[in-house]
């Protein structure tokens, strides 16, 4: 077995004379969770679209399942799953029609693929809407019909691409469950795309952070966290940051600062100790404090660090693709 499930080393595309993906490299281990975090138009999909063969890099190279993406397409497609954005269901079909035909177009036969479907059906939560029309789904069991369909071939890499975005929470928590279950139950290495903090933290093994085609960072979710301080103070204020943004470096304590809109954030080694000294400073530098608090870092607090701007994301409206 190759090394790594998927690897790319200085991969690109360019449209136009502009870069969407700048030279990246990637190494994914066979079994894992990997999370491509980014907002969108920071060449999440781009990369996806070319590690599927969908789309050919303008330079660097990669493989996938041990194959290259460009030399070899045919063997990556056929070792491959992909759920894109937009979920390709005929709702005409019931679920099981469609499964069945996804099925026949990877070359399955007769009672692989009845057995194929019972396993899925048991791994997917469809239940009893196998037998109906897909019409009828909803969002979230149209999100996991899907993924039943990229699964159908028993594929050794599955790509995810925004598989929670425009659901409701409860959906989205559903989808988590099943993407957990075939990682764990079939060993399925799993490359998942989101603009979502909270499902790369709970699902992925290892993060990659994207933005404007560069990976600026890349570790466990806990690493990164603890890569920027133990703790932080997000103060938001009124007055001038950059003065208040100095007060607040001389705190003996205070690691870093970072200065976004009307919010100064500080990573210190112990909030508690030095939450009140860095209060007294922001007042003595003249600034109005509106409100200042003290948590442990998140996956946005990382994004902040490595980019200079957080991961805003509306989650009631569905990504309309990368503009590029």
């Amino acid at each position: 077995m190759n090394e790594y499930a998927v690897r790319a080393a200085a991969l690109s595309r360019s449209y136009n004379g502009v870069k969407a993906v700048d030279a990246i490299d990637l190494a994914v281990s066979h079994g894992e969770i990997y999370g491509f975090l980014g907002p969108n138009g920071a060449g999440k999909t781009t990369v996806l679209r070319m590690l599927t063969t969908l789309l050919l890099p303008t330079g660097g190279s990669a493989s996938v399942a041990g194959h290259d993406i460009v030399k070899e397409p045919t063997a990556v497609r056929l070792r491959i799953g992909a759920a894109l954005q937009e979920a390709a269901l005929d709702e005409k079909q019931t679920g099981r029609e469609l499964l069945a035909l996804q099925a026949r177009l990877y070359g399955l036969r007769g009672s692989v693929i009845k057995r194929r479907i019972d396993d899925l059906t048991g791994l997917v939560d469809i239940g009893d809407a196998m037998d109906r029309f897909i019409s009828t789904y909803s969002g979230g069991m149209k999100r996991r019909l899907d993924l039943a369909a990229a699964l159908i071939h028993d594929p050794q890499i599955l790509f995810l691409d925004e598989p929670t975005t425009g659901l409701d929470p409860i959906s989205r928590v559903k989808v988590w469950e099943e993407v957990r279950r075939v990682n764990s139950e079939l060993g399925v290495t799993i490359f998942l795309t989101t603009q979502y903090l909270e499902e790369a933290d709970h699902l992925a093994l290892r993060v990659g952070i994207i933005d404007q085609g560069k990976i600026v960072a890349e570790g466990l979710p806990g690493d990164l966290k603890r890569s920027i301080g133990s703790d932080v103070i997000v103060a938001r204020i009124e007055g001038e940051l950059a003065d208040a943004a100095q007060s607040c470096e001389r705190v003996p304590g205070v690691a870093n600062v970072e200065l976004h809109d009307d919010e100064i954030t500080v990573s210190v080694a112990d909030g508690p100790k030095v939450v009140g000294p860095v209060a007294i400073a922001l007042d003595q530098s003249g600034v109005s404090v509106q409100e200042i608090t003290l948590r442990t870092p998140t996956l946005d607090d990382v994004f902040l660090h490595y980019t200079g701007a957080r991961l805003e994301v509306d989650a009631d409206v569905p990504d309309s693709g990368e503009a590029q």
